[in-house]
This record gives C-alpha cells, sequence and structure tokens, in this order.
C-alpha cells in the first residue's frame, strides 16, 4: 500500500531571498548512517544526453566526465515523457502517469493538472519514514508545497514553496507578446531574442543556479552534522530553454564554427501533423533566422559549460562534508530538448532521440565504474535507490531495479528485453496518447490521434528523418516492434491497450 508521511512536517524552509531556520525532525528510527549509504540526485532539466565530452560532445565539462569515470554510465538511458512534471512524478515514484494520475503538465497554460497526488510519496516519504535526513533543494514541478508536505526536513529555492494549492495557472501571456514582435522584427539593440537565448547581466556568482549550489552546499553541511543518513536531491532549472548565461559562457562558443547534426532544420515529410503545430508560444520558430538558430545552440552550450561548474562546487563540498565517501550519486536530466533538429525547439508531442534520451550516471562507491550499453528508463531509478536504501515497498513498481546491470554490465539481467518504452499522453491540456518503443535498432511511434504512425531504422538513420511506417520492405520490422510494443503496454497496464490492439489489427496477427 501506497505510504505517505503525515507526521512532522517541521522543515527548513530558504526561498530565494530569505531564509528561515527550524530544528530538523528528529529520525523515525535508530539506524545509523554507518548502516546505509548516502544518496543524492543531482537533477537537470531539458538535458541532452549527447553534449558532455565524456561522450565526444561539444562541450569541455571535465567536473561531469570525472563523476562519470567513477559511476556506472547508462548510455542509452530514456525519460518516460519528454515533458517535465510526468518525468518527474516517473522517477520519484518508479511509476507511469495512468497510475499516479500525473500525465501532463502540472500548474500552466491550459494543464489540466495542479499537482501530483499527495497519496503518491515516492522516494522523498518513502526516504522519510525509513528514517533519512531528506534534503530538497531547486525545481520540483510536481505541485505546491510538494516537498515540504512529503516530509522533507530541509527545502530551499523551490518556487513552488509558498505557492496556494488553489492557485491558478502559469499563463505566458508575455511571452506570446514577445514572439509576436519577434515576427515584426521587433528584437533588443543588442539582436538577441531572449525566449530563445539571452546574455544575462552580472556573473555566474548572479545566477539562480548559482543559488541553487550554495543552498545545496549548504544542505550538505547540515546533513554531514545528522545521525541519520541522508538522501537530498539538488534540482536545476538549467539548461532549460529559453538558454539564458551570463559572462563568459554567452560567448564561449563561436555560433559559426558549429557542427550541427544532418537533420537540423531539415524538413518534416511524413510526419504527425501535431508537430506542425506551436503548442507554447514560443514554438513559433517562423521568425528564427538561421543566425538564431546557431546562437541558441551556442548559448545552450555555454549553459552546460555553467553546470559542468556548478556540478564541481556541489561535489568538492560533498567532498569536504565527508559525505562523498559513502554517498551514491544520480545524475540525471529530466528530458532532452531540441535545438533546430527536424526544425524543432524546446519540447512537444514527439519522440526523436534528442528529446526522449537522457543522461544517466549512477555512482555507487561499492560499484565499479563501466558503462552500459542496453536501455534503461526514468522509471527504473525509484526501484534502484529502493535497494540502496533499504525502503519498504510503497506500491507497483513499473521500473525494474537497475542493481544488477551496474554490478556485471551488460551481460547481466538476460532475461530484460533491450527496449525502452515512452509516452506523450497529454501536453498542456491537449491529448496525442502517443508510445514509442525503441529497441538498439528501430523505433516505432505510435499515434492514437492521427492516421500516421512513425517507424525509423536507427542503424542507417539515426537522426530519425525517414519515416518508413508505411515502407512495404520494412513490413516485417513494423509488425516486431508492434508486438513489442504491444507486450510492454499489457505489462504495464496501460489503459490504451485495446485502442492499440484495435487499431494494430493488422500488424499483431
Amino acid at each position: 500500500m501506497k505510504k505517505l508521511l503525515a507526521g512532522s512536517l517541521v522543515s527548513v524552509v530558504f526561498g530565494v531571498a530569505s531564509v528561515a531556520a527550524i530544528a530538523a525532525t528528529p529520525p523515525k528510527s535508530d539506524q545509523a548512517t554507518s548502516e546505509r549509504e548516502n544518496v543524492l540526485i543531482l537533477m537537470f532539466d531539458d538535458m541532452r544526453f549527447d553534449t558532455f565530452s565524456y561522450r565526444d560532445g561539444p562541450v569541455s565539462t571535465p567536473n561531469i566526465d570525472t563523476l562519470a569515470e567513477e559511476s556506472v554510465r547508462f548510455d542509452n538511458a530514456m525519460t518516460t515523457t519528454g515533458l517535465c512534471s510526468p518525468s518527474r512524478a516517473a522517477m520519484f515514484t518508479g511509476r507511469w502517469g495512468h497510475r499516479t494520475g500525473l500525465d501532463d503538465n502540472v500548474g500552466l497554460y491550459h494543464s489540466r493538472l495542479s499537482e501530483l497526488d499527495l497519496s503518491e510519496g515516492g522516494l522523498i516519504a518513502r526516504a522519510k519514514d525509513a528514517g533519512y535526513f531528506v534534503g530538497y533543494v531547486g525545481k520540483w514541478h510536481l505541485g505546491p508545497q510538494g516537498v515540504r508536505l512529503r516530509g522533507a526536513d530541509y527545502t530551499a529555492e523551490i518556487k513552488e514553496a509558498k505557492w496556494p494549492r488553489n492557485m491558478r495557472p502559469f499563463t505566458p501571456y508575455d511571452i506570446a507578446k514577445d514572439v509576436a514582435g519577434y515576427k515584426e522584427g521587433k528584437v533588443a539593440p543588442d539582436g538577441e531574442k531572449k525566449e530563445y537565448y539571452q546574455t544575462l547581466p552580472g556573473t555566474y556568482e548572479d545566477t539562480h543556479t548559482y543559488d541553487k549550489v550554495k543552498a545545496g552546499q549548504e544542505m550538505l553541511r547540515i546533513a554531514a552534522k545528522e545521525k541519520r543518513p541522508f538522501f537530498g536531491v539538488i534540482s536545476f532549472d538549467q539548461p532549460h530553454p529559453p538558454y539564458r548565461v551570463p559572462e563568459p559562457y554567452a560567448s564561449m562558443f563561436d555560433p559559426g564554427s558549429l557542427e550541427l547534426p544532418a537533420n537540423h532544420l531539415s524538413k518534416r515529410v511524413n510526419k504527425p501533423m501535431s508537430q506542425d503545430d506551436a503548442w507554447w508560444p514560443w514554438h513559433d520558430v517562423s521568425h528564427m533566422t538561421a543566425t538564431d538558430w546557431l546562437k541558441m545552440r551556442a548559448y545552450y552550450y555555454g549553459a552546460m559549460a555553467m553546470i559542468d561548474r556548478a556540478v564541481g562546487e556541489i561535489l568538492e563540498a560533498a567532498r569536504e562534508t565527508g559525505l562523498y565517501d559513502n554517498m551514491t550519486i544520480v545524475f540525471v536530466g529530466d528530458q532532452g530538448s531540441m535545438l533546430g533538429e527536424h526544425s524543432l525547439y524546446d519540447k512537444g508531442p514527439y519522440a526523436y532521440d534528442e528529446l526522449m534520451r537522457m543522461p544517466l550516471l549512477i555512482r555507487d562507491p561499492q560499484v565499479n565504474s563501466k558503462s552500459v550499453t542496453r536501455q534503461v528508463s526514468m522509471l527504473d531509478i525509484a526501484p534502484t535507490l529502493a535497494e540502496v536504501m533499504h525502503l519498504q515497498e510503497d506500491g507497483v513498481q513499473d521500473g525494474r531495479s537497475l542493481r544488477a546491470l551496474m554490478e556485471k554490465g551488460d551481460a547481466a539481467d538476460k532475461g530484460r528485453k533491450d527496449t525502452a518504452l515512452y509516452a506523450y499522453e497529454w501536453y498542456n491540456g491537449g491529448w496525442f496518447g502517443i508510445r514509442a518503443l525503441r529497441t538498439p535498432e528501430m523505433k516505432f511511434v505510435w499515434n492514437p490521434g492521427d492516421s500516421r504512425d512513425e517507424l525509423y531504422d536507427l542503424v542507417k538513420d539515426p537522426v530519425e528523418m525517414e519515416n518508413l511506417a508505411d515502407n512495404k520492405a520494412y513490413r516485417k520490422e513494423l509488425k516486431a516492434m508492434a508486438k513489442l510494443m504491444r507486450a510492454e503496454l499489457e505489462r504495464t497496464e496501460d489503459p490504451l491497450l485495446a485502442k492499440f490492439d484495435s487499431q494494430m489489427e493488422s500488424l499483431l496477427k
């Protein structure tokens, strides 16, 4: 039975401009720190999988590279949904949105939802109930006061911390006004389009990223004095678009010298109609010039360089406090982002690798570092950490523990199919019901709200330009992928299974 910690919601709450300290709640068990590992999740917003120098990407990321050298690298990790709230809910609970009720963004224009139901305590409430000192810094995006209401001892830099639970959704009037101005040729004197890229005044120390670093360091210092084991999350808003960074990061990369993928600004041919629509004001990119696209990508790279600095400062604080040696660290992005691939910006109802894939590193001091190429899911993080932290079960888990892969690499867990399922049920109130299944060789995307599905040969066409769903030469592959998807929909008790059976009847024979 799912369990939410209801008692003692005393916390240390830090706002952006003010600090209020209160004594932490006492532990609910006598388990000593030495009996359990400390756990820290470093989470990032819309972070692509392919930018780091350890992956031969364009950005030098020495601090993240060092962490990667000490970690199990999951080089084919997939998010559940290319949208912030559903992917985060899946990570903290280990369950698909049809089980938790969280399958759309919360608190935004046209969203149906305002929060993850409090019955879904997730890792935060489970860790608290197991006697951990629980801290949370940064972006939550699962509802007002949600971290505090789940019992966290320390919270900081959370925008939703003081929002009333009946707050009306954020509506992007100013963003729409800015984009309309760009279409009329109205831009800032320096030529920047701040809804896509902008040079911030000041320095790194003036950014919200640095605010989270300082709060995270303080959380680690407090945790080091506790007798309880520590479970903490530091969740960054970066590098979510628009890409806004101060110098030197704004001019760190020369837009004119960037290497671009083959699908950069490619025309979408034989693709679902929803990919042509603007689901958020800045998705209308008709005003973007080739130079704008290059600058926007350069600013994303600058944001990644700034993040690497932040990661280095947090890890150094963990070493200084003495927590590091006995600390499992999860480095993860909630999903990727489009930088002009397929002429798309940000994210939307589609399943391209640039959005579907995410970075995932897990450093466990008891496990040798290695690279795992088997496909894994955002859903797998909760059951994995539940094993590390010896947490009580709280209901069905759609994800599966990664411990065997961590300990033995790709050779382990032979019964686990090398597939990853992805879903895009809603986008801010618009229903799509998209399901995508990926294997190392193929990707099948079912679009139940459209008459056009997608099939990509990832070996011959890794940038997913040619939709092969209607190609008779790939009929065998299409049928095989449909059957694999059906098996996964059945395993996870997906409510769209009956609709899938109806629409895919000819492929499932």
